[in-house]
């Protein structure tokens, strides 16, 4: 990239790309790779800021960018692996292939598509990553490489037409129609798959799977990560994180959740729990009560409550001001004074827009109201105010 184009970068970062791309820019300015990468920073702020920020980067079009990995959860990932030898089979963007390969000796960075290698290559070399780029498939790269300690997946969610894929049959390359040749190549492989497959499908689908990581960013389900390990055979390990958190990811097998009591309130306590959205993708809705001392408030309300404050439950904490019965007196009895609150609805017939609707309240605020069903059938509000822990 020559200075003319840099400086301009540097110049525009904050403008609206569309109508730059209408104005004059500089004579020597390379304004298509301007613009791209003017583009592509802008989405990569949030998502991968340290690539973001690096001036010397180059960055694909907009596609792989919204298939890669964040920097949150490909250190998240990273910290799990390690050997001497590791290949990313579905290289793309490059960030996974990055943070992982700093757990490795030796790391090959595999993608089919030809302009990814070309800026792969550059932004390696950029960073001073210590990684092989091969331009090839997945498949052929299989066919011919040395055994490794660790591989790496992450499918293509995309059918031919390009509209969004799930399951692992439509995704490329097909790791289930893969997984013998990938456990006889490596002892340990991680595969990300999407945020909206169902974990026990998928696990009928996959062998030797030790690990189930059900991953989240700021409390939006990101991803899952299976980690097959050859000949591996025993339970299955679920492990819920929200990231960025200090607590460690919350670990349970499904034996360990289907035996567990069902801990139950007999009224609302002084303290409101929601779980992260981790638990609830996994399926961990009785074990919360045990590990953290919490009693649920209905068997399908999903959410927890106390009588003192569990600072390291995992999720949102919340005070409870007062919570009344659903009726025609319920504005009138506890929302006199509430012109707008954040509404959520756990177990309730009605649905978010139709019960802010009916009580006449606005969207926001300081003040939480929870609707849900106690153990007793009864349908409830519950007003909050968020926990400081």
């Amino acid at each position: 990239m020559d200075d003319f184009t840099r400086l301009y970068i540097r110049q525009h970062l904050n403008d609206d790309v569309p109508t730059l791309a209408l104005k004059k820019a500089p004579v020597g300015t390379d304004v298509s790779l301007a613009l791209r990468q003017i583009g592509a920073r802008q989405l990569l702020r949030k998502k991968a800021p340290e690539w973001s920020a690096n001036d010397d980067l180059l960055f694909p079009t907009r596609l792989p960018i919204e298939q890669g990995s964040s920097e949150a959860t490909a250190r998240y990932k990273a910290a799990l692996l390690e050997g001497d030898t590791f290949a990313d089979l579905t290289g793309g963007l490059g960030i996974d292939s990055h943070y992982m390969a700093q757990r490795f000796a030796q790391a090959d960075y595999v993608e089919q598509d030809a302009e990814l290698c070309a800026l792969a290559r550059h932004n390696f070399g950029v960073l001073k990553s210590k990684i092989q780029v091969r331009n090839e498939t997945a498949e052929a790269y299989l066919n011919h490489c040395e055994p490794k300690d660790c591989i790496y997946l992450d499918p293509a969610r995309r059918d031919l037409h390009g509209r969004k894929t799930v399951s692992i049959a439509d995704c490329t390359p097909n790791v289930a129609k893969l997984q013998d040749l990938l456990l006889q190549k490596a002892q340990t492989v991680a595969v990300k798959l999407s945020p909206m497959l169902d974990i026990s499908q998928a696990l009928n689908a996959l062998r030797h799977v030790k690990e189930v990581h059900v991953v989240a960013v700021a409390n939006e389900c990101k991803e899952l990560l299976f980690i097959m390990e050859r000949g591996f055979s025993g339970q299955v390990e679920l492990c819920c994180a929200n990231l960025p958190s200090s607590q460690p990811a919350l670990r349970f097998t499904a034996d360990e959740e289907r035996d567990c009591p069902l801990h139950l309130a007999d009224e609302v306590g002084k303290y409101l729990y929601e779980p992260n959205v981790a638990l609830l993708k996994a399926g961990c809705f009785k074990l919360p009560s045990e590990r953290f001392r919490v009693l649920k408030l209905h068997k399908n309300s999903h959410l927890y409550t106390s009588s003192t404050l569990v600072p390291d439950f995992p999720g949102r904490a919340f005070e409870v001001v007062a919570w009344a019965p659903y009726n025609k007196k319920l504005r009138q009895k506890l929302l006199a004074d509430v012109e707008k609150a954040n509404v959520a609805v756990r177990n309730f017939p009605l649905p978010v827009d139709e019960l802010r609707k009916m009580l006449k309240i606005a969207d926001g605020g300081e003040c939480y109201l929870f609707a849900t069903t106690l153990h007793n059938g009864e349908k409830t509000v519950v007003r909050t105010r968020k926990a400081f822990v």
